[in-house]
């Protein structure tokens, strides 16, 4: 059958023609009357057969291009370029570590968009440069594109955005745009933006639990200075607010050595998933009683962590990932701060 017969145009809709062109296209692939690599008339020649100006097939047809649904070759004309989910919401996801928190966001937000929504995971591992290759090779493809901006320096410390990023950033349309976990400074009003306070919401959160911290001596906390996943210098920032307004003795280790002295009354915060295992091997063997001779917090809640027992400081990873969905699918925009709280379980 021919395009032009698979085509309707409502004279009287509000919907732009060249808009009707656009999603007319995009359900017959859906319903297979148009397959891969199927030849389109030209611009010139649907122009006539649908008795619209020329500008209005030309426009549809670059927006077509944009989405990569249709491309063209010289000399020979218009095909169909993809027909896999093209009636779907097509999400890209772009996260800086493979971790079972940021899995945690990424199944809530997968299981919030439902059925209709294609999500597209992609790792990063807080490189700039595989950030921004990913961002080209995928640009004007997805309807949306869901980052959390976490990098790493040259020294292997964090920053949260470059100049090239802000760059590729400004490339992506402000209703296409939703940063996660990482606020940016950046003045874009109409995107979502679903993040976490780092300073202030472990400040908080250690606020809340003072009451079982206030029997420890001294709190040591485990931030590693140098690492292939950084974390933001402001989470020991919050850390030091804390200690200093309630006159905590406070220490900063890189990280939980072999053999180390570990001292009753001694409260260990703890960053890395693997310094928490060498800290609760370690303090076994001394036969240390956790929670009583010596305790713990451990940051960013896991279901290991719950199952030993970690008391932690975490936000709600769920709701990190449910939050956006829920935006995209209610075509809202804004800011969110994502709620940080103090987990008591038995290590305090």
């Amino acid at each position: 059958m021919e395009l032009a017969n698979l085509i309707t145009i409502d004279e009287d809709s509000r919907e732009s023609k060249y808009q009707q062109i656009v999603k007319s296209i995009i359900h017959n692939i859906s319903i297979g009357n148009l397959i891969m690599d199927q030849k389109i008339p030209s611009i010139n020649s649907f122009s006539e057969e649908l008795y619209v100006s020329r500008d209005t097939v030309e426009k549809a047809y670059n927006t077509l291009k944009e989405r990569n649904v249709i491309s063209s070759i010289r000399g020979k004309g218009f095909y169909i370029a993809r027909t896999k989910l093209i009636s779907k919401i097509n999400v890209l996801f772009l996260i800086n570590k493979l971790s079972s928190y940021k899995m945690t966001v990424f199944n809530s937000f997968v299981e919030a968009m439902g059925a209709n929504a294609h999500v597209d995971l992609h790792i990063y591992h807080c490189d700039e440069s595989l950030f921004l290759n990913l961002l080209d090779k995928h640009k004007s493809s997805y309807d949306y594109y869901v980052i959390m901006p976490h990098f790493k320096t040259d020294k292997f410390e964090h920053t949260s955005n470059t100049e090239m990023v802000t760059q590729a950033l400004k490339k992506i349309p402000d209703n296409k745009l939703i940063l996660m976990d990482n606020s940016l400074d950046i003045e874009r009003n109409q995107i979502i933006s679903i993040y976490q306070d780092f300073e202030n919401d472990v400040y908080n959160a250690l606020k809340e639990g003072l009451h079982k911290l206030s029997k420890y001596k001294k709190i040591i906390v485990v931030f590693p200075k140098r690492s292939v996943y950084p974390f933001p210098k402001k989470i020991l920032h919050g850390i030091g607010k804390f200690c200093a307004e309630f006159q905590f003795d406070f220490e900063i280790l890189d990280q939980i050595y072999d053999d180390m002295v570990m001292k009753k009354g001694d409260l260990f915060i703890i960053i890395e998933e693997f310094d928490l295992i060498n800290f609760v091997k370690q303090m076994r063997e001394n036969e240390y009683e956790l929670g009583q001779d010596i305790g713990v917090i451990s940051y960013n809640d896991t279901p290991f962590k719950d199952i030993l027992g970690i008391s932690v400081v975490s936000t709600d990873f769920n709701i990190m990932g449910e939050k956006p969905a829920n935006m995209i699918l209610n075509k809202e925009q804004g800011k969110f701060k994502v709620p940080f709280n103090f987990i008591d379980r038995d290590s305090v």
